[in-house]
C-alpha cells in the first residue's frame, strides 16, 4: 500500500492537470484552462468525484479539485485525462494556505463535499464552514458567488446554519434532506465516495446554499462559547 502511495505521488507530478503548492498562480487560472470561463472549486476534494461530475455537467465552466492528499487526488486527476476534461483542474495544497493561490474575486463558486465535520468542539475551528476558512473565501470569492456544503453530518450542517445566522450570511438553498426533495438537481445527485459510506450513519444528506456579506463579523468567540453550551466535548 505504501509503495503503491508513492507511485501516485510520483505520478500526479507528471499530470499536466495537476499543479502542487504553484507560485504566482493568483490571477492566472485562466490562463491555466486556457479560457476566460468561470472558475469553481470543490474544497477538501478527495477522489474528485465532484470536479469530474460537474465538469461534465457544466463544460462551460472551470473546475478546481482542491486536497492535500494527492494519492486520492490521482483517482480523479486520472480520470479527468482519460476522459478529456479539460475544464478540471487540481490543485495539492492545504486549505489553509487557499488564499494563496487565487486573486480577488477569481473565483465564482465553492463547493464543499462531504468534508469531516470535526465533531468536537475544541476543533471547530477546524471545520470548513467555520468563520475562520469563510474570511480566507472571501478574499478570492465575488461578491456574487456562492459556497455550497454537502453532508451526511447533521452537526456539520447545524454548525452550517448556526454561522450563517450569526453571521449574517443569507441563505439560497436549504435542503435537511436532499433526496427527499420533489425534483433533485443534478449537480446534487453526484456521490462521493464518502457518501456512498454513510460514515454518520444518518441516511440523510443535507445540502446548504448561501452567500458571504460584504465583512464577516469578529464575535468567533461568541460563537465558540454557544457551541460549548449546546455541546460540550
Amino acid at each position: 500500500m505504501a509503495q503503491k502511495k508513492l507511485q501516485r505521488f510520483a505520478d500526479i507530478k507528471t499530470f499536466a492537470n495537476v499543479l502542487e503548492y504553484p507560485e504566482n498562480m493568483p490571477g492566472k487560472w485562466n490562463s491555466f484552462f486556457k479560457n476566460d470561463n468561470p472558475v469553481i472549486l470543490e474544497l477538501a476534494c478527495g477522489r474528485g468525484e465532484y470536479t469530474v461530475g460537474l465538469s461534465k455537467l457544466f463544460p462551460q465552466q472551470n473546475f478546481i479539485g482542491v486536497d492535500v492528499k494527492g494519492n486520492r487526488m490521482y483517482i480523479g486527476a486520472k480520470k479527468c485525462l482519460a476522459e478529456k476534461l479539460d475544464n478540471a483542474g487540481f490543485l495539492r495544497t492545504q486549505i489553509e494556505r487557499i488564499a494563496e493561490f487565487f486573486a480577488a474575486a477569481e473565483v465564482e463558486e465553492i463547493w464543499i463535499t462531504f468534508p469531516d465535520p470535526q465533531l468536537r468542539v475544541s476543533k471547530a475551528k477546524k471545520r470548513l464552514t467555520h468563520p475562520r476558512f469563510l474570511r480566507l473565501y472571501q478574499q478570492f470569492l465575488k461578491p456574487t458567488g456562492v459556497i455550497h456544503l454537502k453532508t451526511d453530518s447533521p452537526d456539520l450542517y447545524q454548525f452550517t446554519k448556526t454561522v450563517i445566522e450569526l453571521y449574517g450570511l443569507t441563505i439560497v438553498e436549504d435542503y435537511s434532506d436532499v433526496y427527499k426533495q420533489p425534483e433533485v438537481k443534478e449537480e446534487l445527485k453526484i456521490k462521493t465516495h464518502y457518501e456512498s459510506l454513510d460514515i454518520a450513519q444518518s441516511n440523510t444528506i443535507h445540502y446548504l446554499k448561501f452567500t458571504l456579506p460584504a465583512s464577516i463579523k469578529n464575535i468567533d468567540d461568541q460563537l465558540q462559547e454557544q457551541l460549548k453550551n449546546e455541546q460540550p466535548d
